[in-house]
């Protein structure tokens, strides 16, 4: 990510619309993001295994069920779920782009993606942010092109 002397960041390949879509959904859903890591991360290291229950029972108390560590599998698990690999990549990539845009922008990401309020569209934004409607625009698009360019999307 550059910054031009205007302090905006410099924009490369115009990205299609719909990506461009796709990732400012992931900016607002960005809190649901961590939330769904989170339960997933817990769901992968503590599943509820019928099969393995079964087995114990059958084979008794003293014998192994399943070969191998226990932590190792569920690291293994973690580290091979495609779901969280790809929740993961895109909630770092927003916490990348965030911490790298200026002040300003970061001002404008928390109002725009992770305020509460409903009543901010653009031209309340821009007034709280005491700039033009077209120039938080702008803004908004440097932030979604940054992260288009972190995740590798076109």
């Amino acid at each position: 990510m550059e910054i031009d002397n205007r302090g905006h960041l410099m924009q490369r390949a115009k990205l299609r619309k719909t990506t461009f879509k796709h990732i400012e959904a992931e900016w607002f859903n960005y809190h649901y993001t961590l939330r769904e890591i989170t339960n997933l991360r817990e769901e992968i290291a503590n599943p509820f295994d019928e099969e393995s229950e079964d087995i114990n029972i059958v084979k008794g108390a003293n014998s192994v069920s399943n070969p191998g560590n226990p932590t190792e599998r569920i690291t293994i698990r973690l580290t091979t779920n495609k779901r969280l690999a790809h929740l993961e990549k895109v909630a770092k990539s927003i916490e990348e782009v965030y911490n790298a845009i200026p002040d300003n922008y970061k001002e404008l990401a928390r109002l725009r993606y992770w305020n509460k309020r409903d009543d901010l569209n653009w031209d309340g934004l821009a007034l709280e942010l005491h700039i033009s409607k077209r120039q938080a625009m702008r803004w908004r698009d440097d932030i979604i092109q940054a992260t288009s360019e972190v995740l590798g999307w076109r």
